[in-house]
């Protein structure tokens, strides 16, 4: 049996121990071709050391269809703790979390059979559309939709959903059709109705954080006023924050960004942490790829952890 950190020979390529340096190239931006399982560990983990060798085992078995990144949470303290801020429940290890599209998709925690953890990663394979051609329809009905032929986007984003029902990727991209079209409600009950498996996919929670934005849009006050108001008024946090709301909605998603870190640095706390959690909103709207989302997502770490 392998000892944990090991690798299985010829897995160097799928299999990476990460640092706080390397995690969003290997995990965030690695995730965009293939799925990462993150496997959040601790050399003190009895767990552990049975989980690791297995998860190992059947990524290497999977040929490149899903890779693996090891974190020990004792080394990398400033990376789990990054994380644990951002909604992954890190408290007890093992903790297993899936990636794709550089978001969660899926996770487990504690030691898992084999036949189990097999399961777990043909679910993922489900999840990130490894089909041998959907993926490349999917592709092409995102295309659509960026150049404004939405019609054509949700009739190819529906006719690769009745092929495959949980393929997240599809499912998401219908209901961004949708909410293109300005029917919230209808991209809402898709999600809503979304099988159990992909209920908390990437680009599903993609497209709920885009109507959750596309609602305060449509109740986002005077630009010119509130820009005025808050130069008048530096430290009066409503006007800063409704200021932000305002200018997402006139598609300046990167002066939302500054204004809601600005508050933030200003009071972290205000308002139920109301900047982190719109920040949190925009970000999961927008590819994890997106130079706002990077920037955004360093500077608010960066004063999380100053």
């Amino acid at each position: 049996m392998l000892e944990l950190g090991q690798s299985q020979p010829g897995a160097t390529d799928l299999i990476k121990d990460a640092t706080e340096a390397s995690f969003m190239a290997d995990v965030i931006e690695g995730s965009k071709d293939v799925p990462v399982i993150v496997d959040f560990w601790a050399t003190w983990c009895g767990p552990c050391k049975t989980l690791g060798p297995m998860l190992e085992a059947a990524v290497t078995q999977a040929k490149g269809k899903v890779k693996m990144v090891k974190v020990d949470v004792d080394k990398e303290q400033r990376l789990a703790g990054a994380l644990a801020q951002q909604g992954l429940p890190l408290q007890s290890i093992p903790t297993v979390v899936a990636f794709y599209q550089g978001r969660p998709v899926d996770m487990f925690q504690g030691a898992l059979p084999q036949s189990e953890i097999k399961a777990f990663i043909d679910k993922l394979l489900a999840v990130s559309g490894d089909d041998g051609g959907l993926a490349e329809a999917v592709e092409a009905a995102e295309v659509m939709l960026t150049e404004g032929a939405i019609e054509d986007a949700a009739q190819t984003f529906a006719a690769i959903l009745g092929e495959e029902p949980e393929n997240a990727d599809a499912l998401g991209g219908l209901a961004r059709a949708h909410i293109a079209l300005g029917e919230l409600e209808q991209a809402e009950a898709l999600l809503n109705d979304a099988p159990d498996s992909i209920k908390s996919a990437g680009p599903l929670e993609a497209a709920r954080a885009q109507i959750e934005l596309a609602r305060q849009a449509a109740k986002a006050g005077p630009l010119t006023e509130l820009a005025e108001a808050v130069d008048a008024a530096p430290d009066d946090h409503q006007a800063r924050f409704d200021y932000a709301l305002a200018l997402h909605a006139s598609g300046n998603v990167e002066g939302a960004v500054d204004q809601l870190l600005e508050l933030f640095r200003r009071d972290r706390e205000w308002n139920d942490a109301a900047a982190k959690t719109q920040l949190f909103i925009i970000f999961d709207a927008l590819k994890p790829q997106d130079p706002i989302v990077l920037n955004g997502r360093r500077k608010l770490s960066s004063m999380i952890f100053a």
